[in-house]
């Protein structure tokens, strides 16, 4: 007898064959059956008529940090509702574990270094992390049997370091006998079941007290060396980011990432690859890295969003606009000398040549002000400009559009709310995002859901997605589409039975309306522990989720089950080699 016999469902597999009317069969946790619709007669425990809906694997999203959500929100929300049933955790360098025993205020450090450079409320990971690990395994087993979804999580750089050499782990380099130390740890971790190494040597990346995260003093002798480490384990990757991510490599950043794969002989994954046809140099130079691993024997690949996802600014809190070539020395100014300082025409003045000079990097795209929107504002002063182009306030007032925008937040104490529109949503960038989803190399991904919760919320690319191929842009077939989002990165992950829907593989499944897929327009909720906020979305058109045969989502409500399985190397990964 079947547990559940889905019926009529227009299926697409996840290979990239074309459609057809099937009936699935779930028994145990897996997909027993498939047929032609009609053609199953088994007995079922439950079924459903899915006539007129799509069916297809569970999303696998290969960049999130829900290393601390999950363990106060299981369902890993929103992305669980967008159809996503396998994330990948531990990027960026940045992980809770392993912690040193022996130095209890490294889980304070490791708190406050999250809430800075991940955008995670510190109140959160304060009351809703129980921090009672050491080991990587020990944290792996404090998630075992507590989550909706299946999560893996490389191990990160920063958190290695700071194992070996505490406090010295920023600004110090690591002896033969710390690097040895720092290898064995990511030995130890990747037996107990973490998926690789993560690592960090962007510019962008602060700690807590605004210094250096940990793997930005590493030298290219110890992130070679644990590269190296990481092809000794079964199922493994790396995952890296260098500051010419957000832009432009240099020659010396493809050469640190193309030795790191080789040296591995694993592939090795980098984000976010941004796609802007009024910079038309950025995708070649990008992917020059990997077609220099390839000729090299290893595999880089470039994680892109099919998607324009918003991110709010602020000039009253930490966002990427500090990020600006000198702007953090005045946007990190106690609050009343800020509003001083903006007022002054030629500090403004100043910030500007800095926002728009080659240095600023990819964000320039930051600096175009009179495109910002205004959002949530809080002082009657204010009142009616929510929702208002800042462009079109400055008219109104004879301003140019960054003064009118310093006069606005200002009045707010600087607790405005503002949203940049997009400046990548032309035609021209659109297709070159169709044809750079072409190569090889390139994989759709880095939402980075789980982290700057406040600020973007990257989770919904799945649902969005889909609804702009079947109903807007319609820029690649439904069957691409799926394939991209499920076969490709359990692929690149060498997930074990994930991915299609086949006979004997586990049953993560979605079932939608491709009438209505998509996903709603984000908002902000605060329903994190201590209050803290964050931007929600929730999915349309999704009738069902499955996570190994288990419903967990039936017309956008949680069911309440937490089926998901914490995702060990080897055991669940297998060894995607590169050469």
């Amino acid at each position: 007898m079947l547990d559940h016999l889905i019926q009529g469902a227009t299926l697409v597999d996840g290979t990239g064959a074309p459609s057809r009317s099937a009936d699935v069969g779930l028994r145990g946790g897996r997909i027993v059956s498939v047929t032609d619709a009609g053609r199953n007669e088994e007995t079922a425990a439950t079924r459903e008529d899915a006539t007129g809906l799509v069916l297809t694997p569970g999303f696998v999203d290969p960049h999130t940090h829900y290393d601390a959500q999950l363990f106060w929100d299981p369902y890993a929300t929103p992305s669980l509702g967008h159809g996503v049933t396998t994330v990948a955790g531990g990027n960026c360098g940045f992980t809770l574990a392993p912690l040193n025993p022996a130095r209890p205020d490294d889980a304070d450090y490791t708190r406050r270094m999250m809430c800075r450079v991940e955008g995670m409320a510190l109140a959160a990971l304060e009351e809703g992390v129980p921090w009672g690990w050491s080991s990587f395994g020990e944290y792996l087993a404090a998630l075992d049997g507590h989550t909706a979804v299946n999560a893996g999580f490389m191990v990160g750089h920063c958190a290695l370091r700071r194992y070996v050499m505490g406090p010295d782990a920023i600004g110090g380099a690591a002896s033969p006998a710390q690097l040895e130390a720092m290898v064995t740890l990511l030995r130890q971790s990747m037996t107990e079941g973490a998926w690789g190494l993560s690592t960090t040597q962007s510019s962008t990346h602060s700690d807590g007290d605004g210094k250096p995260v940990a793997s930005r003093h590493a030298s290219r002798e110890e992130l070679i060396a644990l590269s190296s480490a990481v092809g000794e384990h079964e199922g493994t990757q790396i995952e890296a980011i260098v500051a010419g991510c957000l832009d432009q490599f240099s020659d010396e950043e493809i050469s640190l990432l193309v030795d790191m794969s080789v040296a591995a002989g694993r592939p090795l994954n980098w984000n976010v690859l941004t796609i802007d046809a009024a910079v038309p140099e950025r995708v070649p130079r990008q992917l020059l890295a990997s077609s220099r691993a390839r000729a090299a024997g290893g595999r880089i690949i470039a994680l892109t969003m099919p998607i324009l996802t918003p991110m709010n600014m602020s000039l009253g809190t930490f966002c990427a606009l500090n990020l600006i070539p000198g702007w953090g020395d005045i946007l990190g100014l106690p609050v009343p000398e800020r509003i001083v300082r903006l007022a002054d025409p030629d500090v403004r003045a100043g910030m500007l040549r800095r926002a728009t000079s080659p240095e600023a990097g990819v964000f320039r795209r930051l600096a175009d002000f009179g495109r910002y929107v205004i959002g949530d504002t809080y002082s009657a002063a204010n009142a009616g400009l929510s929702g208002r182009v800042v462009r079109d306030i400055a008219a109104e007032r004879g301003q140019d559009p960054f003064a009118t925008l310093v006069q606005i937040c200002s009045a707010d104490d600087l607790r405005t709310v503002l949203w940049p529109m997009p400046t990548d949503n032309d035609l021209g960038s659109w297709e070159l995002r169709r044809s750079t989803w072409q190569h090889p190399d390139v994989m759709l991904g880095g939402s980075d859901a789980g982290a700057h919760l406040d600020r973007m919320c990257g989770a919904p690319y799945t649902t969005r997605f889909l609804g702009d191929c079947l109903r807007r842009r319609k820029l690649v077939p439904l069957e691409q589409a799926v394939q991209m989002l499920t076969a490709d990165p359990a692929s690149l992950f060498g997930l074990r039975e994930r991915g299609t829907v086949a006979v004997g593989n586990h049953a993560d499944l979605v079932l939608f309306d491709p009438e209505r897929i998509d996903a709603g327009p984000a908002t902000l909720v605060h329903d994190l522990p201590g209050d803290s906020p964050r931007l929600d979305s929730r999915a349309e058109g999704v009738v069902s989720v499955r996570v190994n045969g288990v419903e967990t989502v039936r017309d956008d409500k949680l069911s309440g089950a937490v089926p998901g399985t914490v995702l060990r190397s080897g055991r669940d990964t297998r060894t995607v080699a590169t050469r």
